[in-house]
């Protein structure tokens, strides 16, 4: 039997219910809003370990929605679940502080693969692994959430956090895109989408852009590396 308590956000009630019904027979304990509002106000009023977000609710949209929650809570694993499914949708979802994103129509199993990954990854966050991670003169606090470098405070999404978690992590490593797409967003990206290179991008412009040293370096054909000279 599975554990965790999980809130749907989703207004196409016959999608909801079905997951609500396919969820339950495994042993989750499922809430469902079929709006904006009402989510965020079950999400206030109780506890859960993952929210499923569609993006057009009524009430309060997706990406709000999603903003809101995070603010609250920025641990919650939180899964757009959406019919939208261009890349700026993706980046849109990913910015607002979503940890992953599937577009409809899904597959059931696909589905609760990423809930159990999202769920396993959450849980192996709080094992302790060391507090600061460094490379160079940038310091990342893993108990404060804080970013730093040269003494200056940088500001970072959820998603950007996490990938650059993942580069200290294995600093003086190249990383492929494919090895990113598995241990940051849990999914095999497809060889046309740059949604990885969007955000390393995003970091360059907020970790390299005021420093003569650039950590963050592009190896051509093999992937990208944090590089602590």
């Amino acid at each position: 039997m599975e554990a965790g308590k999980i809130l749907i956000v989703e207004d196409e009630k016959k999608i909801a219910d079905t997951l609500k019904f396919g969820l339950s027979e495994i042993g989750f304990l499922v809430e469902v809003a079929y709006d904006g509002k009402l989510g965020y106000h079950l999400f206030c009023a109780h506890s859960f370990n993952l929210v499923i977000l569609d993006v057009n609710l009524p009430g309060i949209n997706g990406y709000d929605l999603c903003k809101n929650i995070r603010a609250k809570d920025e641990h919650i694993p939180i899964l757009m679940l959406t019919a939208m499914s261009t890349l700026n949708d993706k980046v849109e979802g990913y910015n607002s502080g979503a940890d992953d994103y599937m577009v409809k129509p899904f597959e059931f199993k696909e589905l609760l693969l990423k809930i159990r990954s999202l769920l396993k990854r959450t849980m192996s966050q709080h094992v302790p692994v060391g507090n600061v991670l460094r490379v160079g003169d940038l310091e990342m606090n893993l108990d404060s959430k804080e970013v730093v470098r040269d003494g200056k405070l940088i500001n970072l999404t959820a998603k950007e956090f996490q990938l650059l978690e993942y580069l200290l992590r294995n600093k003086n490593k190249v990383v492929s895109r494919a090895d990113i797409a598995i241990n940051v967003w849990d999914v095999d990206f497809e060889t046309n989408t740059n949604v990885i290179d969007v955000y390393i991008s995003y970091l360059r412009n907020k970790v390299d852009k005021f420093s003569e040293q650039k950590l963050i370096q592009t190896h051509v054909g093999m992937g990208y590396i944090l590089k602590d000279h």
